[in-house]
This record gives C-alpha cells, sequence and structure tokens, in this order.
C-alpha cells in the first residue's frame, strides 16, 4: 500500500461510509499517529498538539454522546439526516481527536509577548497540518477517514469521559475504518486561478 509522497497526498480524501472491519491491526495505527505528531512542525517547536485515539466501545462511545448532544439542538423533522450521519462515523472502528494544549500556547505568549498575537493562529494552522498529516497516513495505511468539526458542543462530555486536561481544547474528529465505497471524482478549480508565479 506505500505511495511515494505525491501519490499519498493526491490519494488521500473524505471517506463517508466505513466499516468497522479492522485492515490493518490498532498497533499499526498507533504507530502512524506517533510518527505524525512526532514528525509535524509546529511554530518555534511548540508541540502544542495533542491527539487521543479511541477505539472499538470508546470510539462508539464518542459517537453515541454526539448524537445525543445533537439531539438536543436539531429540530426532530430534521434528525433523521443527523442520525444517519452520526451512524455513519460510528461505522468505523476508531476515532482520532485532536487537540490544542492552551497552557502551552498562554506559555508562548508570555515567553515571546512580540508574537503573543500570533500564537493562537499558528496554533490552529500546526493543528491543521498534522491533521492532514495524520489522515494521509491513515489513508496510506487503506483505511478511510474523514475531518468532523463537533467542538465545542461535546467539548465537556469528551474531557470528561476520557479524563483530559481543561487546557486541552477540542479542535477535530477523525472517523476511521475500512472503506467500503470508491469516493467520486474530485473537481478542482483551475490553478491558474489560484497560483501567481513570478521571475
Amino acid at each position: 500500500m506505500a505511495r511515494d509522497f505525491y501519490q499519498a497526498i493526491e490519494h488521500r480524501r473524505s471517506i463517508y461510509v466505513i466499516s468497522d472491519e479492522k485492515v490493518v491491526d490498532e498497533e499499526r495505527v498507533e504507530e502512524v499517529i506517533q510518527f505524525a505528531v512526532k514528525h509535524t512542525p509546529y511554530a518555534f517547536n511548540a508541540t502544542s498538539g495533542r491527539v487521543v485515539v479511541l477505539f472499538n466501545e470508546e470510539h462508539k462511545a464518542l459517537w453515541d454522546m454526539t448524537k445525543e448532544e445533537l439531539r438536543k439542538i436539531v429540530p426532530a423533522e430534521n434528525f433523521p439526516d443527523t442520525d444517519a450521519r452520526i451512524d455513519s462515523f460510528k461505522a468505523g472502528y476508531g476515532t482520532v481527536l485532536f487537540f490544542e494544549d492552551q497552557d502551552m500556547v498562554k506559555d508562548l505568549q508570555e515567553q515571546m509577548a512580540l508574537y503573543k498575537d500570533n500564537f493562537p493562529i499558528w496554533s490552529d494552522q500546526a493543528s491543521g497540518m498534522l491533521q492532514h498529516v495524520v489522515w494521509t497516513a491513515l489513508e496510506n495505511e487503506g483505511l478511510g477517514a474523514s475531518l468532523q468539526h463537533y467542538n465545542p458542543l461535546i467539548d465537556d462530555q469528551v474531557k470528561q469521559r476520557w479524563q483530559l486536561p481543561d487546557s486541552w481544547l477540542l479542535r477535530a474528529q477523525m472517523p476511521f475504518g475500512k472503506p467500503e465505497i470508491e469516493p467520486g471524482e474530485k473537481q478542482f478549480q483551475p490553478l491558474e486561478e489560484r497560483i501567481k508565479v513570478y521571475k
């Protein structure tokens, strides 16, 4: 399944139909996530990224709690679509939760006041890079994944259930599993509208 760098980037897609059939073992998933966390760059080597990996019943518990929180705010007539969407994430066998440690961000703001306003921005940028590296690595292992954002709706419940520090700010959720469909053809905006080159 190993691809070169360009192939790996190209093949990373949002996969919404996944199952809990394990195409790689949990230890391998942990290895690729550890690699991503270790090697994804952060401004000033801040390493404020934090990750929680949920498998099996813990993974299912996350999506059950998400569904119950959504039930409180989604109109009853619209809930069947929400229910089906959450069940599609729950159908996998794992979820990666991405956090940024706000205590570390605040420490850096105090240490380098000149860049104070930038550290939260750089933290978010680095979190996005980490999400992309993990997503690409999971896809390279034959897993399908998508990126979800049910934060801050579920923040308190997540911290309580998995006993996480208050300083960990939830940024995204990435359910993964065996891909059960091939993604459709992706449309691209013309690159000449997005890139300018001056020589």
